[in-house]
């Protein structure tokens, strides 16, 4: 709580916080305003819900701070920022975002919302690190449904590769050092994403479907030609001389990559 203690200032909310946290990092079967105010010694989720959602606090402050703890606890030049999301399974359809969506949580497709994680690993431990809730186009597109639920205006739809951009470059621009970032098909199937690692100068694993297509560079002289187009998928189909198991794609550094890789089906940007 001394990280972020100064956001709240009233000390109500600053107990409820550290309420909070303590009954989310507690071994509770299910964890909601309901079971983490029984944690917290509360008769009822009146105080946790007021917390969440009425009491005044700037949530990108909050999420600074931890940034911040964590680059001075946890930072090494050897980095590495995870990006994944995650399901949240609801019954309902007026919880803002729920929709039914592929969850990975569940390993099908369910009524739940979806958040970009974004976590980081060092030799000196990990952690999570920062969260981007993902808003579909069927209630970006819905001026009622957004109204009756209180999305703002200004939140507009975003893609999951296009939330994890924005959480790698902010830990990036606020001094995370990193050298790496890993990630699964979700993500390696987006190129503006691996374009926007190469920019920030690093190295990346990301997953691709076995049906993405690369285009390797001609190293040949003479007019330019269009190379040709290999799937990835297993079997025989990989170009000569490269390794024909495996799903990621890395590039962008020379360094070695600080977890061992088995198999890598592509190689590109190096």
């Amino acid at each position: 709580m001394d990280t972020v203690g100064s956001r709240f200032a009233r000390p109500e909310p600053r107990r409820r916080v550290r309420d909070f946290v303590a009954g989310l990092l507690a071994p509770l079967p299910v964890k909601n305003c309901w079971t983490i105010a029984e944690h917290a010694g509360d008769t009822g989720p009146g105080g946790m819900q007021d917390l969440i959602g009425r009491a005044s606090w700037d949530d990108a402050l909050v999420r600074a701070d931890v940034r911040g703890f964590v680059a001075a606890r946890l930072g090494h030049p050897d980095g590495v920022l995870l990006v994944d999301e995650t399901g949240d399974l609801k019954k309902g359809t007026h919880t803002v975002g729920v929709q039914r969506q592929y969850s990975g949580t569940a390993g099908k497709i369910e009524n739940c919302q979806l958040a970009v994680h974004l976590s980081y690993a060092s030799p000196l431990g990990h952690t999570l690190l920062d969260v981007a809730f993902y808003l579909p186009k069927s209630w970006t597109e819905d001026p009622a449904r957004r109204a009756e639920a209180g999305v703002p205006d200004t939140i507009g739809f975003a893609t999951k590769p296009q939330l994890a951009r924005r959480l790698i470059e902010t830990a990036v621009a606020g001094g995370l050092p990193c050298r790496w970032v890993a990630g699964d098909e979700a993500y390696g199937g987006d190129p503006h994403l691996a374009t926007a690692l190469r920019q920030q100068r690093l190295g990346y694993v990301l997953a691709v479907a076995r049906s993405h297509r690369v285009r390797p560079d001609s190293a040949s002289s003479g007019p330019p030609r269009s190379p040709p187009d290999y799937r990835s998928r297993r079997g025989n189909a990989s170009p000569p001389g490269q390794p024909r198991k495996g799903t990621a794609t890395t590039t962008g550094r020379s360094s070695p990559c600080p977890t061992p890789l088995t198999s890598i089906k592509v190689i590109t940007g190096c």
